[in-house]
């Protein structure tokens, strides 16, 4: 009979990747997750296989490390080695006879594209056949693997699910924007293992990088520097200075994949342009992809404390203007990344949500990059626990010490210890709204009074609340004053809002009244006021006077083409007779008027069946706008659907969009309307549950 010859080799990719939970990720091999057992398929031709005639050894291959594993006809998979055990041989007497073969990697295993290569030696041969590449992944469903979470739903959230819910805006005036992560799109899981390999640490010792690469730790740490590019080839160039040619405004990116793709295709240039939100969410798509389970986390008032002394100065002139004196700044909102790991790099009790930052602010160990900082370090205070655990808890935690100045002397001073870190906040698993979590990094007496006030965000994407925020005023004996605004402000509208000034002496007084209000960027000091007000005011003994104003449309116009334009507003009140002055501020943001999206038949939405979207917006303004309309959505339309519009004033439009989903489950449907004038970028979104036929 003739000699055992192997034939082909079947990887059994459909089987292999529904098991593994990676169907649906886009790779030119097959994708797996390790510690757990995998089958392939020997087809071979001749006498069937005899152990004691040849023996048969899988070569698996990682760069320079290579490790053979002999076929073995009695063993168990094992979490921690490579093994391989002879299943079955399948009878055929006509056709081809097949071998089944269960490979298992162990939980530790690092993660990057290995190729699988099989040698049979008989008495008098040795062949070696080529079987192909496997990419693996880290594995959130084996308890064994440190990235393990044990519910279902999360890890659904957390590594399945490709949509997003970014918040922005300020505490009292919180703006929710859609996100596509995108780790199924074509071609995406393959850039993000291209991003390991371009790493400064795999091009200074190969060997050493692909070692390291079983620990989530060192992983989370080289992804946070690559996706800027600050001192690597990474991914995102950052730009705060409101002038964005030659590139991309922050603000019109709605997904992941075309900033991956035009890194990819540029030979790895840094795509122009990103800011924190758009680090973050970058970086959640590569670490869902890689299977370590990933959150965007939005810090509200976030502290950049440059000198480390948990004190962030603010100054003000006496006209209640703000000043760029500090580099210290508090950023509206910051958004990083947590990912789920174990850290057997530090004292027990430390396991679980890390925080990770690829918003290029601060080096850590000569790079810019921070985390892991284990969010149980941070609620702790443990700031000896690595890495970089002081920044972050600076940023959560620092006080405000608010000072008024003329002629470079201090003439008030006063300290805001609930300000910074008012809120942190996430996506809520299987919702589109946001969950608060500031408990997870503040003890109670760190927190602020928004806790439990900040239940609801909508799809309409806006939560506010119209108390003053007694944290922001100023008192002093005789005088206090508040600010309060008295709705949300919306792009077009008239900006309305009350101060608040209480004499607590028992006699008469005049008082001077100064409020500015100033355009600013959402992570530093503002710029040139553009409206202003100043007047005397009498006052009554034990008086509260309430005084109304509006700033209207035209003195805010917008510049630059922004999502939401940020003010800073301040009233500065100065007892005439005794000079005491009083300061009250608030920061809020001006909202985007939103994008309405339905859908034909909402309820039978289903795969692979045609269906037809209707994007409805009215134009606010009174003058007519144009621009271009974007609507995307991964696993819902191939290709985007661009079209140029015109609005007339007051006018509503609606486009018909037509669609036919690929994938089912949850999907989200995408909206954006950039206009040229008023410079404007608007967002709407639709999440849609698509059924299986």
């Amino acid at each position: 009979m003739d000699e055992f010859k192997v034939r082909t080799v079947d990887l059994q990719q459909v089987q292999n990747q529904t098991r593994h939970k990676t169907d649906g990720l886009s790779s030119s091999t097959l994708v797996l997750r390790r510690g757990q057992a995998f089958t392939v398929t020997i087809n071979y031709d001749g006498r069937p296989f005899d152990p004691l005639k040849e023996k048969l050894i899988f070569r698996i291959v990682l760069g320079p490390i290579a490790v053979e594993v002999p076929v073995s006809r009695f063993g168990q998979p094992s979490l921690t080695q490579w093994t391989a055990v002879l299943e079955r041989s399948v009878p055929n007497p006509t056709g081809p006879r097949a071998l089944s073969v269960t490979l298992s990697s162990p939980a530790t295993a690092s993660i990057g594209v290995y190729t699988l290569q099989l040698r049979v030696e008989a008495r008098l041969s040795v062949k070696t056949h080529l079987l192909g590449q496997f990419t693996l992944l880290c594995n959130p469903w084996c308890e064994a693997d440190s990235v393990f979470l044990q519910s279902e739903d999360l890890r659904t959230e957390y590594v399945k699910s490709d949509i997003g819910l970014l918040f922005k805006g300020s505490p009292g005036n919180i703006v929710s924007r859609p996100w596509s992560f995108d780790q199924y799109e074509k071609g995406i899981l393959d850039i993000c293992m291209k991003l390991l390999q371009v790493s400064p640490q795999y091009q200074a010792d190969m060997g050493k990088d692909l070692l390291n690469r079983s620990n989530p730790v060192y992983i989370g740490r080289v992804i946070s520097a690559m996706v800027n590019s600050n001192d690597d080839k990474g991914v995102l160039m950052g730009n705060w200075s409101g002038d964005y040619s030659g590139g991309v405004n922050p603000s019109q990116w709605s997904g992941s994949a075309d900033i991956l793709r035009m890194w990819a295709a540029t030979q790895f240039r840094p795509v122009k342009y990103g800011q924190c939100w758009v680090f973050a969410a970058v970086m959640c798509t590569v670490m869902r992809a890689l299977g370590i389970p990933t959150r965007v986390i939005t810090n509200f008032s976030s502290a950049h404390d440059t000198n480390g002394n948990m004190v962030i100065e603010e100054y003000y002139n006496e006209m209640g203007e703000k000043l760029s004196f500090s580099r210290d700044s508090i950023w509206n909102f910051h958004v990083w990344v947590e990912s789920w790991m174990k850290r057997p790099d530090l004292s027990r009790g430390y396991d679980g949500w890390q925080v990770l930052d690829p918003t290029p602010q601060e080096m850590s160990a000569g790079m810019f990059r921070c985390g892991p900082a284990a969010v149980t370090a941070i609620y702790e205070r443990r700031v000896d626990a690595q890495y970089d655990v002081p920044f972050v808890y600076a940023e959560v935690n620092a006080d405000v010490r608010t000072m008024i100045v003329r002629n470079g002397r201090v003439l008030s001073t006063s300290v805001d210890k609930r300000r910074v870190g008012a809120l942190i906040s996430t996506k809520r698993p299987g919702s589109m709204s946001m969950q608060d979590i500031t408990s997870e990094y503040k003890t109670e007496e760190d927190e602020n009074t928004y806790r439990g006030s900040m239940a609801g965000v909508t799809g309409r994407s806006t939560t506010f609340r119209c108390e003053p925020q007694s944290d922001r005023i100023m008192a002093s004996k005789g005088v206090e004053v508040s600010l309060q605004l008295l709705k949300a402000p919306v792009v077009g509208e008239n900006i309305s809002f009350n101060i608040i000034i209480t004499n607590n002496d028992a006699a008469p007084k005049l008082l001077r009244k100064h409020v500015n209000a100033q355009n600013k960027e959402y992570n530093r000091n503002p710029t040139e006021t553009f409206w202003e007000a100043h007047d005397d005011i009498k006052i009554g003994p034990k008086e509260t006077v309430t005084i109304k104003h509006e700033i209207s449309f035209k003195h805010y116009m917008l510049k630059e083409t922004e999502e939401d334009s940020l003010v800073n507003l301040a009233v500065v009140i100065e007892d005439v007779k005794s000079q005491e002055r009083v300061l009250a501020s608030e920061e809020f943001i001006i909202r985007s008027p939103s994008l309405d999206i339905q859908i034909q038949n909402e309820v039978s939405v289903i795969i692979n069946t045609p269906q037809v979207a209707t994007v409805i917006f009215t134009n606010p303004f009174n003058v007519a706008v144009s621009g271009e309309l974007t609507v995307s959505g991964s696993g819902l339309l191939e290709e985007k659907a661009q079209m140029r519009l015109t609005i007339q004033p007051r006018e509503t439009i609606k486009k018909r969009v037509n669609f036919t989903p690929r994938m089912a489950g949850a999907r989200m449907l995408s909206a954006n309307l950039v206009l040229e004038n008023p410079p404007t970028i608007m967002h709407g979104f639709k999440t849609i549950n698509v059924q299986a036929s």
